[in-house]
C-alpha cells in the first residue's frame, strides 16, 4: 500500500513538473512574440522620427516635438501611458498630458500615434488628453531590438 501510494505521489509530480514546463515554454513563446511586435512598433517610430529626434531618443528614449497650434515643446517618452510632458523654455516640465489611441498598442505605436496628433493637431489632441502632475519618470530599461 505504501509503494502505490508512493508511486502515485511521483505520477502527481511528474505530471505538475510537465504541466509547469510546458506554461513556461507557452510563456516564453509569447514573451518572445511580443518582443518582436514591439521592435517593429519601435522601427516604425525611428523611421517617423527626424535626426535630431532619433538621436535624442536613441540617446535618452524620448524626444521633443512642437504643437501645431501653440508652438509649445512637448517630450513624449518611450511609454504607453502619462508619458507626454509639457515643457518650458528653460527644459523644465510644466505639466503631464495623458492621451493615446484606443486599443492593445506596443509603446512605439502609441508614441508614433502621440508624435503625429501633436504635429498636426494640437488642440483635439489636448482636448482628449488628461493632466497630470508633471514630473519626469524614472529611467526604463534598454529599448527592444529586433
Amino acid at each position: 500500500m505504501v509503494k502505490l501510494g508512493e508511486t502515485t505521489i511521483l505520477l502527481a509530480l511528474r505530471r505538475a513538473f510537465a504541466n509547469l514546463r510546458a506554461a513556461s515554454l507557452a510563456m516564453r513563446e509569447r514573451w518572445q512574440a511580443y518582443e518582436k511586435v514591439e521592435a517593429r512598433g519601435v522601427a516604425l517610430l525611428q523611421d517617423w522620427l527626424s535626426p535630431a529626434q532619433l538621436l535624442q531618443f536613441k540617446r535618452d528614449k524620448c524626444f521633443d516635438v512642437i504643437g501645431s497650434d501653440s508652438r509649445r515643446r512637448y517630450r513624449i517618452c518611450y511609454g504607453t501611458a502619462t508619458n507626454v510632458y509639457e515643457m518650458n523654455e528653460r527644459g523644465r516640465v510644466v505639466v503631464g498630458w495623458c492621451f493615446r489611441p484606443a486599443g492593445s498598442l506596443v509603446a512605439g505605436d502609441v508614441m508614433l500615434a502621440q508624435k503625429i496628433a501633436l504635429e498636426t493637431n494640437e488642440r483635439a489632441a489636448l482636448a482628449v488628453a488628461k493632466p497630470f502632475p508633471g514630473s519626469m519618470p524614472p529611467s526604463s530599461g534598454p529599448l527592444p531590438v529586433g
